[in-house]
């Protein structure tokens, strides 16, 4: 269970230029921001009974005890990765209490004495297949209008470049060389930037948007308003979840997430024998560990060796 910390004020008085949550949070790229934002929302909530969130909660007044009890909470709801990830965020705005003086050395260093939560989780989520990919791809390009171009377009950057949702919203035209086929990843995940391809057949479609959207400095994929024009700024992420829902719709697969897409990629690569440290690469992963956790050659493996057997009746 975990131990309430209620401050006597609901209100800290620090400056906004100085407040650990913000400080913590502009160290992280912008697709991290959210997440571990929300982290940090829930765990405030949970020590405060609900009454603060994490921009009015006391942080440098936890202790050893109530970071265990966060962390023994958040094991029995949440995967191991999803719990490390939370006391990451933890132990980030803990530090910055730390370095802004609101926290003793001593103290913090006690009170992020937590262990990593051990275990591993089979992935979430669906490889789609060639018939699946092509049957969208197929959809946008009967459809014959900017819309479609630029469905195809997105399509094309998250399953044969591998994207996240919050790297392809922030392309812009300049990250683009054609004569290279590559694109920029401009502060990716872990706030690093990365080089990717453009797959072939995915650069046909890329050059039709680019003549339609026009070769402007600004957004690489924009809105596309009801008369087929195209407005001139960025999608959002919650347009791209929009796009790919109404598109699965469409063309009758099953529900599939952007990351889903992504997830795709990385798997049709290692099929194709791609190796691993070239895929850990193009995926922007920090550790190989999280690209080899898409390798599904060995379920396969495992699955034919099994076919093998045969239990008599």
């Amino acid at each position: 269970m975990t131990l309430s910390l209620v401050p006597s004020t609901a209100e800290s008085s620090l400056n906004p230029s100085t407040h650990p949550v913000l400080v913590y949070l502009a160290r992280l790229s912008p697709g991290s921001r959210r997440t571990l934002y929300e982290a940090l929302e829930l765990l405030a909530r949970w020590s405060s009974q609900s009454q603060l969130g994490a921009m009015e909660f006391p942080w440098w007044e936890l202790r050893y005890p109530h970071t265990a009890a966060l962390r023994s909470r958040l094991a029995a709801q949440y995967a191991p990765a999803t719990v490390n990830k939370q006391l990451a965020a933890l132990r980030g705005v803990l530090r910055e209490c730390w370095r802004l003086g609101l926290l003793s050395a001593e103290d913090y260093h006690r009170t992020i004495d937590i262990p990593t939560v051990k275990g591993q989780r089979l992935l979430r989520g669906r490889v789609l297949s060639e018939a699946e990919v092509t049957a969208l791809l197929h959809l946008c390009q009967q459809e014959n209008s900017t819309a479609g171009c630029r469905d195809a377009t997105l399509l094309g950057l998250l399953v044969g470049s591998g994207l996240r949702r919050a790297e392809v919203v922030a392309l812009q035209v300049q990250d683009y060389d054609p004569g290279e086929k590559r694109l920029r990843v401009r502060a990716g995940k872990g706030n690093k930037d990365r080089l990717v391809y453009v797959a072939p057949g995915a650069d046909v479609w890329l050059a039709r948007w680019l003549t339609l959207r026009g070769r402007a400095a600004g957004a690489l994929l924009c809105p596309v308003n009801r008369w087929g024009q195209v407005v001139p700024r960025a999608l959002t992420e919650q347009a791209v979840l929009h796009i790919l829902s109404k598109r699965g719709r469409q063309a009758g697969i099953a529900a599939f997430s952007p990351h889903d897409l992504r997830r795709t990629f990385i798997s049709n690569l290692l099929d194709a024998g791609v190796d691993m440290a070239t895929v850990q690469k193009l995926a922007g992963h920090a550790h190989i560990q999280t690209t080899v956790r898409y390798d599904r050659r060995d379920e396969r493996a495992k699955q034919a060796a099994v076919a093998r057997l045969q239990i008599r009746c």
